[in-house]
This record gives structure tokens, sequence and C-alpha cells, in this order.
């Protein structure tokens, strides 16, 4: 299916690694102009470089901090200025730290706050004055990159459980606001995927249960209704679709990309 994203301008937040770079690399595939943004500046030129070899795609490195309102207005800015226009804007940072409620401090609520939720509305403010720009009746599209953890708390995330419930307030609510625009929003939240970031969650959680990584692994797998963890390609898959205006009738919603774990109902 061509999902209707040549030259389309695409900026992809946190992706040199994980969800991020994957969801990078399939925009790229699918013939999307990307700007793709992180925090250390050499890694994320070599996979801008890495992906303009492998999918010809025009790739922007842009280095950047999600939680620094300047760094911010830089990341879209040079979009621009680059392709002239901004057609899609996936919101992505690192989770915030693990950990139980008695375990954490005030300034870890803070700083999850920062990063998780006024990075996107950050983003946001700063992204839809070029969305609005385009011709309707589809002007564009925000898809933010959120966690399962918005439809079942997941043990040990505290920060994460209750910030990114927020983050899906303020979506349902530009959802609302800005669909007579044409812009379309919607959240996906990945299940357990076999990332830097899992691993490291993995590792926190043997900790504080005194096991191991590994064997982390192997339970949070078992738990899953296939058996086994997701795959970050999976995910773009899912992620890259949504954004796109083959997807041109969804809206306002959280998709789970999760291999069935979430309990509650259809």
């Amino acid at each position: 299916m061509d999902l209707r994203l040549k030259n389309k301008v695409v900026l992809v937040t946190a992706a040199s690694r994980g969800l991020g770079a994957a969801s990078a690399r399939r925009f790229a595939e699918e013939g999307a102009r990307v700007a793709i943004t992180a925090r250390h500046p050499e890694k994320l030129t070599a996979l801008a470089h890495t992906l303009t070899q492998e999918t010809g795609a025009e790739v922007l490195p842009v280095a950047g901090d999600v939680t620094q309102p300047d760094d911010i207005e830089q990341m879209v800015q040079s979009t621009v200025e680059r392709w002239g226009r901004l057609d899609v804007l996936v919101t992505n940072a690192g989770g915030p730290a693990a950990g139980k409620f008695l375990d954490l401090k005030i300034e870890q609520w803070e700083a999850a706050v920062q990063l998780s939720l006024l990075s996107v509305v950050r983003l946001c403010y700063a992204a839809l004055p070029y969305l609005l720009k385009n011709d309707p009746p589809q002007r564009g599209s925000i898809v933010a990159i959120t966690s399962l953890s918005v439809k079942q708390p997941v043990d040990n995330l505290m920060l994460s459980n209750s910030v990114r419930m927020a983050v899906i307030g303020l979506l349902k609510t530009l959802s609302t606001e800005l669909g007579p625009q044409g812009i379309r929003v919607n959240a996906v939240a990945p299940g357990w995927t076999r990332t830097e970031r899992v691993e490291e969650l993995m590792a926190a959680r043997a900790v504080a249960n005194g096991t191991t990584p590994e064997e982390e692994l192997k339970q949070q797998a078992a738990a899953i209704p296939f058996g086994r963890m997701g795959e970050p390609d999976e995910f773009a898959d899912a992620l890259v679709w949504l954004a796109s205006p083959r997807a041109s009738y969804v809206h306002g919603i959280v998709l789970p990309v999760d291999g069935g774990t979430i309990k509650a109902s259809l």
C-alpha cells in the first residue's frame, strides 16, 4: 500500500535509537523527508547518514533536548528552513525514571513533567503554525509515542503511569480543537518492545526484585499473549500508517501496539 508520504516533511524527536529511530527509518523508506532529533549529535548524524545511504531519502539531523524550549524551537525551525513546510510531527522522548511512589523525590516528578508532558506541549506550539499553513482538507498529522501505561499501569513506573495520562488528555482535547482545521491528532501506545529503554527498565526491575535482567525479560515476555516482546519495526509500521494520509479518518485515538498485553476490553 502506498501511504502517500512521498516528499512529505516529517519531524521525529528522540530518534537516535529505539522506537524513534525505527519510525524515522520507516518514514524514509516511504519516501518522506525526515528531520530527526536527539541529544547526542554524533550518534544522530551517523544515523542520518545511514538512513540516507540505505533509503535514498533526505534526512536532516538536528541535535537538541526536548526538555529545553529553545532546542524545540530550533528543531521545528531547522526542519521548515530546510524544506519549507511541515506535514507530520511525531513527539517522542525517553521515559522518566523508574520507581515506586515512596522511592521518588519531588524533583523527579518535576523532571518527568518537563520530559513527558511539556515537551509535547511545546512541540505542538512550535509545529502547529506550519501545519496550519498546509492546504486543506488534510493539513497535517500529530502522533505522540506514549506507552501502554496510559491504558494499564505498569509496576514500578509511577512517573510514567501518571504523567503520560496527562499527555493523552492533552491530545484528546487537541483532536477536538484541531479536527475542524484538518489536523489529525493521535497517540500510539507501545507495549513491551525490545529497545534499549526496555533493557534499562528490566535492569532497574531486577535491582528492585533481587533478580537478573534476563530473568525479568523472560518473565515479562511470558506475560504477553504472543509469548514474546515486539520488535521496533513492528511498532514503526503501525505508527507510520497512523501518521499517513491513508489513515485519513482515524482521529483522537490511542492505538495500542502491544501484542495483546493490555487486559482492558476491546
